[in-house]
Order: C-alpha cells, then sequence, then structure tokens
C-alpha cells in the first residue's frame, strides 16, 4: 500500500477528503462484510447446533444458506435505492438492518428464530457490498476503476482468509454467541466510518433525473459488455465457490492434513490477494482486457493440466497445491478487471448495474461452485475438471461480448 501514499484523495474532481489509503481501505471492509459473517461462523455450527438441539450436520448449514438468501434479494433492492435515494442513505439503511439482525442472533434461543436473524443480516448486509461497487464507479472510470478495485481486492481477500481463524478463537475464549458479537461490533465500525467520513458520491445529474425503474433495468442487461462481463464472473466465481466447498474434503480427506488444512487453504487463497496487487499496478500500463484475458487464457491452461494430472494419477499434494496457487493468482488478475469492464458503461446507472452484476455473480457462482462441489468423489478430478469447464464458459462468454478482434486488446 506504500505506493498509494503518494496518489491523490479518491476523488480529485469531487474533493471528498479521503485518502486513497482510507478510501480503499473503506471499500475493502465494505466488501468484506459478507465473506466476514459466513466465514466466520463455520467453526460455531457444531456448537449452535448442540445449543439448540439441531444434531443433524447438513442441518445446520442453514445459519449460512439463510444469511446468502437474504444476501441475494438484498442485492436486487439497494442498487436501486441507492440510485434514486442516493449512495448514503441506503448505505446506512441497510447496516442499520445487518445491526439488527447481528443483535437479534446474538440473543435468541431457537433455531428458527436465528435462521430468520440471519436471514436478516444478509438482507442488510447487501447494501455495502452493492453500494461499494457504484461508489467506485461514481469516482473511476476504466483502467483506474480496475486499479483501485485491485486495492481494495488485495485488502478485502485478507478478511476471509482469516475469518474461520478468527471464528475458532472465539469459540475458545468465549462460545458461539460471541461471533455474532464481532459481527454486531465490525457492522458498528463500518457504520461510523462511513457515516463520519464517507460523502455521497451520486453526481447531482443524475439525483436531478434518474432513470426510471424500467429504463434501468433495461440499460442493465442489454448492454452487451454489462451482461457478458456479469456472467463470465459468475463463472470464475463458481470456480472460487467450488474449491471452499470441496477444500476441506480434498486437504482432510484426500491429502490427509488434518489440521494443516487451514494452513494450506490459506495459503492457495492468499495469491488472490498477491494478484490483485500485482494487477493494480498492471493495469494502467497493459489495459484491463488485456491482462483479463491473457490471464483467463492461463486459467485455462493450467486447469486442463490439473485435470489431466489427476486423471492419471498424478495430482500430488505438491503438485496440486502449486496449481491451484497458480489458479488463484491468475483469478486475482481476472475478477477485478472482469468487475470493472462490467461496470464501465453503467455511469448513469452504477446503482442498478451494480445490483443486478452482483446478483448474476452471486447466484451463479453459488449454483455452479454447488454442482461441482455435490460432485466431490474422493479424489481431486471433479473439481479440476469442474475449473476447466467453467473457465471455458467463462471465455466463451468473454469472446461473445468482444469478438475475435477484441480479445487481448489493450482498454482505453
Amino acid at each position: 500500500m506504500d505506493a498509494m501514499q503518494h496518489r491523490q484523495p479518491a476523488s480529485g474532481a469531487r474533493g471528498h477528503g479521503l485518502s486513497l489509503v482510507e478510501f480503499v481501505g473503506l471499500i475493502a471492509l465494505m466488501m468484506a462484510l459478507t465473506a466476514l459473517s459466513v466465514d466466520i461462523m463455520l467453526p460455531a455450527l457444531p456448537a449452535i447446533g448442540q445449543a439448540m438441539g439441531v444434531d443433524e450436520p447438513n442441518d445446520r448449514q442453514a445459519v449460512i444458506i439463510f444469511y446468502l438468501l437474504g444476501f441475494s434479494i438484498g442485492q436486487l433492492a439497494f442498487g436501486r435505492l441507492s440510485d434514486t435515494w442516493g449512495r448514503k442513505p441506503a448505505l446506512m439503511l441497510g447496516l442499520a438492518i445487518f445491526l439488527a439482525g447481528s443483535l437479534i442472533a446474538s440473543f435468541t434461543t431457537s433455531f428458527m428464530p436465528l435462521l430468520i436473524a440471519r436471514g436478516v443480516q444478509g438482507l442488510g448486509a447487501a447494501a455495502p457490498r452493492v453500494i461499494a461497487l457504484a461508489i467506485m464507479r461514481d469516482l473511476y472510470a476504466g483502467r483506474e476503476m480496475a486499479r483501485i478495485m485491485s486495492f481494495a481486492m488485495s485488502v478485502f481477500i485478507i478478511i476471509p482468509v482469516l475469518a474461520p481463524a478468527l471464528g475458532q478463537g472465539l469459540i475458545l475464549v468465549g462460545d458461539w454467541r460471541w461471533t455474532f458479537d464481532a459481527l454486531l461490533v465490525v457492522g458498528v465500525i463500518v457504520t461510523l466510518w462511513s457515516a463520519l467520513r464517507l460523502p455521497e458520491t451520486r453526481s447531482e445529474a443524475d439525483a436531478r433525473a434518474p432513470l426510471s425503474l424500467g429504463a434501468s433495468i433495461r440499460m442493465a442487461v442489454e448492454t452487451p459488455q454489462t451482461l457478458g462481463y456479469a456472467v463470465a464472473t459468475s463463472f470464475m466465481f463458481g470456480c472460487l465457490l467450488s474449491f471452499v466447498s470441496s477444500a476441506q474434503q480434498v486437504f482432510v480427506d484426500v491429502f490427509e492434513l488434518g489440521a494443516y488444512f487451514p494452513v494450506a487453504f490459506g495459503g492457495i487463497a492468499s495469491m488472490m490477494a498477491l494478484a490483485s496487487f500485482v494487477n493494480a499496478q498492471l493495469v494502467e500500463r497493459v489495459g484491463m482486457r488485456r491482462v483479463s484475458h491473457w490471464a483467463l487464457t492461463g486459467f485455462i491452461g493450467i486447469s486442463l493440466l490439473v485435470a489431466g494430472a489427476a486423471a492419471f494419477g498424478l495430482a500430488t499434494l505438491p503438485v496440486f497445491a502449486t496449481m491451484m496457487g497458480a489458479l488463484f493468482f491468475l483469478v486475482g488478475l481476472i475478477m477485478p478487471n472482469f468487475n470493472a469492464l462490467a461496470m464501465e458503461p453503467q455511469g448513469h446507472n452504477a446503482g442498478m448495474a451494480s445490483s443486478l452484476i452482483g446478483f448474476t455473480t452471486t447466484a451463479g457462482g453459488a449454483l455452479f461452485g454447488g454442482a461441482v462441489g455435490y460432485l466431490f468423489d474422493g479424489t481431486v478430478v471433479p473439481l479440476a475438471v469442474g475449473f476447466a469447464v467453467l473457465s471455458l464458459l467463462a471465455f466463451a462468454a468473454v469472446a461473445s461480448v468482444e469478438g475475435r478482434h477484441g480479445l487481448y486488446r489493450p482498454s482505453h
């Protein structure tokens, strides 16, 4: 982050007074609230089940599912609200809902009210996730937006890597309710930070003449670049979720790492943070399209190598971990640029576009990633083949937008 210290404030034209370091930190925390809310709960699920008489392990997964259901619904609502009310009022509403859900969950004594509280949490957490993307589009465009998004993701990715260990630590020193208390504290921090430091970023022109709901939706879904890159991002997000859903079984059951599983998982996931920082340095010189298209091509090639190695019994732990680290590094070059390219044509429609991109990415990623994870057969073959298939589908979505002559070309 040292290179960021010498940059101008995040919105030089509008002069909101935040340094780039503070702006990136706030945006990253807003984006990471959902990842934290999911990953911190994983170690607490057995304790929640024991406290509330939920004996079947699969039933405890509803604590995660209800949160994601609320999150999916919220993504469709808060983008539009931010376009009509303004970014900051919609953000404050969402954070208030998140805090209410966290407080209710911390005091509930039965399972169904806990699930409802988790749904409320997810509904509220959709606001900072969607509005963070809209704010970045309000202030930046093109390569500079991709650069800022890369910085934000390099910070954001650290949180889900550390969240399971944080959740485990809270369980050891307290009980499962401490995880909700921790989320309440983080929610308060985001709320106060945003309320005190973040100005309204929606332009006065957009505030005076917002698009109608129908026109706003049409602008988002009928813009080929936005829709194509949103779909491509959902396939890549599916790769990530398939790895997350299978990782425990792969590293514990297949490679027998036992207690060292979090170390392997964190080491591989941290490659995305490194790549996001590299992308921030690279994208302004090379361009979003050229970086992300070549990275996607490399991802396809390495996925096919992993699938071949797995099929012939050559995917030992060192081989698998090295190749997965390379794949995650490439994802860090792909996803910030794909998100920026999807948002690029939506300058006057950033809220609704962010909503639809977020919903498409989350729903598609969960569907594709869940399908690959469900195919786990005691080997890494399904995961490797799933990576190859999903990345090929992502390439097809990009090619449908860019055409043969648009691939690998530098962006403006």
